[in-house]
């Protein structure tokens, strides 16, 4: 199978281009410069020129800030470029597969979402990655969208949970927000995943995200750092000061609360997560055994 992927370079990106690699498969993930994603046409002639059965977008423009400070590009990229891959793949009759947000989602309430809740965006970010979602199953209703949350897993681009790690192993004061709430997703999981949904030939919106009760930053951080002493990388868990969401001064964006999603659609394909604290660990020893390689002599 040959699969393209956008965004290949990132934190999902990367993983999935080498998921797919293992799994047999001819990928071509175009940098920036070969297919500037601003450029809808770039992007269609990318998708009906490369031959692909499968194209996978993790590209995005993911930074609330960046968003909140251009979001012409913001919409060009989180909204149109998706669609315009969509519609490429209606064409050749690629099977399409686009990474969305829990951002989306209704965030003023707590408890878990499933994938027929309500979606109520509250920030650039959120709206032009909505505005994604509605073009890309308006232009390719076979597409498969996957909401995915707090991505970790990837050592080469540290999510939340390896970063609290390594600020602590730096001995830095660590913080972290307690009144926000999701649960976090392993790019591991998100490739497999992908990858399983397209070959099924599953089509909609899917949650992608571990199992269990919401966790805010703070909760994620407590686990974190207990797998770090676990591992013998710490020899206690350092306090983690609990922060307000509305005391975050860099925060010019607003952010939803409450986005922690289910994933209820995933096991009708025989599916599985692993629960948030397993992704958690997972993630803090993956990126351990890479420091200390690293860090080896």
């Amino acid at each position: 199978m040959k699969i393209l992927v956008f965004g290949g370079t990132g934190r999902t990106g990367q993983v999935v281009c080498r998921v797919a690699v293992e799994s047999g498969a001819e990928v071509l993930a175009p940098a920036h410069a070969a297919c500037p994603l601003e450029d809808a046409e770039a992007v269609s002639e990318m998708v009906l020129g490369s031959g692909a059965e499968l194209v996978v977008n993790c590209a995005a423009i993911s930074g609330l800030e960046a968003c909140g400070d251009d979001p012409l590009c913001a919409h060009l990229i989180n909204a149109v470029a998706p669609a315009a891959m969509a519609l490429a793949c209606r064409h050749t009759g690629a099977r399409f597969v686009h990474l969305s947000t829990d951002y989306v989602l209704d965030g003023r309430r707590d408890g878990l979402k499933d994938e027929s809740a309500k979606c109520r965006p509250a920030c650039v970010y959120a709206e032009s990655k909505r505005e994604g979602e509605l073009q890309v199953q308006e232009a390719w209703a076979e597409s498969i969208i996957a909401r995915v949350s707090w991505i970790c897993g990837n050592p080469a681009k540290p999510g939340f949970a390896e970063s609290v790690v390594a600020k602590a192993l730096a001995g830095y004061p660590l913080a972290a927000i307690a009144d926000k709430t999701s649960l976090p997703t392993d790019a591991e999981d998100i490739a497999r995943v992908v990858l399983a949904l397209a070959s099924a030939g599953a089509k909609g919106v899917f949650h992608v995200c571990s199992r269990g009760e919401p966790m805010s930053w703070w909760d994620c951080a407590r686990v974190a750092l207990d797998e770090a002493v676990q591992g013998g990388m710490l020899p206690s868990v350092p306090e983690v000061g609990p922060q307000k969401l509305d005391e975050v001064s860099f925060f010019r964006e607003p952010r939803p609360r409450h986005t922690a999603m289910v994933s209820t659609r995933l096991a009708a394909f025989g599916i599985s997560m692993p629960t948030a604290e397993e992704t958690i660990r997972r993630a803090v020893r993956r990126w351990y055994g890479e420091f200390r390689t690293l860090h080896a002599g």
